[in-house]
């Protein structure tokens, strides 16, 4: 993540979750919720971009362990005060999701949400080689986003020359920020990932959509 989003991403730590209290996409995060609950029975998972630590709570429900990463320390501070209950043992640190150094390589499940959009086109193979060396064969690995929808999605502001996408988006300070947003086709994500896993598996709600595999 450049600079920019970095410290865009910082400024919004305190009102990142309210993009989860949108009326209209209740019903997908509820069977999204559900499933992440569920995903992970019994696995040690590598959490990328773990943010304030939402999706991680649901993880935590059937995780064994959970190394959550993120690139800022406002997030890591939020998603550290959350309660994880006592079954799963949740560790955070600040760390670089093209580099991932120094945090093991031995993970059996690996989740990815709301990061994929941010990826530029020219770096998803780096991310995806950088993250799949920290897991074993067949671990189960989980990505979601959110989908374009006309009405509900912020604006495309503008397309550059490797066919990365960007909005602009203002915070509640007023500050105006653009941000590369890509939303990728079931198609690219699924040749995007041949590679590095089987079994791959793309689900499209209205909203959302949600990548599952096991690494080769």
């Amino acid at each position: 993540m450049n600079k920019d989003m970095k410290k865009y991403y910082a400024q919004r730590a305190f009102e990142y979750e309210g993009i989860y209290r949108r009326s209209e996409r209740q019903t997908d995060l509820a069977l999204l919720e559900q499933r992440v609950s569920k995903a992970f029975d019994g696995l040690d998972v590598l959490e990328i971009a773990c943010g304030t630590g939402y999706w991680t709570r649901f993880i935590a429900r059937s995780a064994k362990s959970i190394f959550a990463v993120d690139c800022n320390a406002e997030g890591i501070v939020l998603a550290s005060e959350k309660d994880y209950g006592t079954n799963c043992r949740v560790n955070f640190i600040r760390c670089d999701a093209y580099e991932l150094n120094d945090i093991g390589t031995d993970f059996s499940g690996a989740f990815c949400g709301f990061w994929w959009s941010h990826l530029p086109q020219d770096r998803i193979a780096t991310f995806l080689e950088t993250l799949h060396l920290r897991l074993r064969p067949d671990a189960r690995v989980i990505m979601i986003y959110n989908r374009f929808v006309h009405g509900s999605s912020t604006p495309i502001s503008r397309r550059d020359a490797n066919g990365n996408s960007y909005q602009r988006r203002t915070l509640a300070d007023g500050s105006i920020h653009e941000v590369l947003k890509n939303f990728p086709t079931e198609t690219e994500l699924q040749v995007a990932v041949k590679k590095f896993g089987h079994r791959i598996r793309v689900t499209n709600h209205e909203f959302y959509w949600v990548l599952e595999y096991l690494s080769r």
